[in-house]
Formats: C-alpha cells, sequence, structure tokens
C-alpha cells in the first residue's frame, strides 16, 4: 500500500522574505563579531607621530655614531625564573677595557608581537662597572632586549638585541 503524497507548503514572499532577513542577520552578526574580537585585540601603535619620528631620526643617526666612537663594550646576560621574574645582568667597559661606573641604566623586554606585554626595568650598581636588574612576569619566547645607559643627564648608550627566553 502506498502512502499517499502530502503537499509540500508552497513558497510563498512572506518565506522568501524570511529567509533573505535571516541570512543577513546571520552575515551581519558574524561581521560584528569578528570586527569586535579584532579591536579588543589591536596591540596599538608603534610610535604616536610618524611624523616626529621622522624630524628624531637625524638625532638618532648622531647619537650612534658617537656611541660607535666611545667604543663601549657592553655584556648582557639574561635568566628567566620558573617564576617568570627575568634577571638581566651587563657589564659595562670602555673601549680599552676599563670598567664604567655611575652610570644610569634602564631596561625593557619589549614583545616584537605585542607592545601591551612589554616590561620596563631598572638596573642598579652592582658593582664596579657591573649592573642588575629584575623584570618580573616575562613569559618565555623571544624579545626585544632594550638597554639605555645615561650619564650625566645624557644618553650615551642604546642598544636592541633579540633574545630567547626558556
Amino acid at each position: 500500500m502506498r502512502k499517499p503524497l502530502t503537499a509540500a507548503k508552497p513558497l510563498t514572499g512572506g518565506m522568501v522574505l524570511l529567509w533573505l532577513i535571516s541570512f543577513f542577520a546571520v552575515v551581519i552578526g558574524v561581521n560584528l563579531l569578528m570586527m569586535r574580537f579584532a579591536i579588543e585585540t589591536l596591540p596599538g601603535t608603534e610610535v604616536d607621530s610618524a611624523y616626529g619620528a621622522s624630524l628624531a631620526y637625524e638625532r638618532q643617526i648622531a647619537a650612534a655614531r658617537d656611541q660607535e666612537r666611545r667604543g663601549w663594550k657592553i655584556d648582557a646576560h639574561v635568566a628567566r625564573g620558573a617564576d617568570g621574574v627575568t634577571m638581566v645582568r651587563i657589564e659595562a667597559r670602555d673601549a680599552k677595557g676599563v670598567p664604567l661606573s655611575g652610570l644610569k641604566f634602564a631596561g625593557r623586554l619589549e614583545r616584537p608581537t605585542d607592545k601591551r606585554v612589554d616590561r620596563p626595568f631598572a638596573l642598579a650598581e652592582a658593582g664596579i662597572g657591573i649592573y642588575r636588574g629584575n623584570a618580573p612576569d616575562v613569559m618565555p619566547g623571544q624579545w626585544d632586549l632594550v638597554l639605555e645607559g645615561d650619564a650625566r643627564g645624557a644618553r650615551m648608550f642604546l642598544s636592541r638585541n633579540r633574545i630567547m627566553l626558556n
């Protein structure tokens, strides 16, 4: 015995409108969600003013040439503990190998992919020509170690090195 065929609902204008509105509601909803995620995870800009950065470029070149003429040698030793505290120890010597004392060093661990997790730290003189500091809550991975040395209120040294912390 055969079952009688049931008639399908006819496709009406109201049904087409409902399907069309549902389709665009889903597309717009997904776009809004993706926009929200993109805005929340945006790390920001590298510099606040590209124009200001370009004006400072000549001064940076002159400072780099002066630093090269001084011939200072700065050896950095970086070790990350299991608790995330990273210890930085630097030895500063002049061109003749004499330890540099009385400088004010500061450092930053900068994450190349996300500036929001950068970790600044101060370095205190622990001995003649030896400076130490700690950076808390440092995740493992690639970092840029930025060291700045000041003497008599002027920046005398700047270095940026890519390091890997485990």
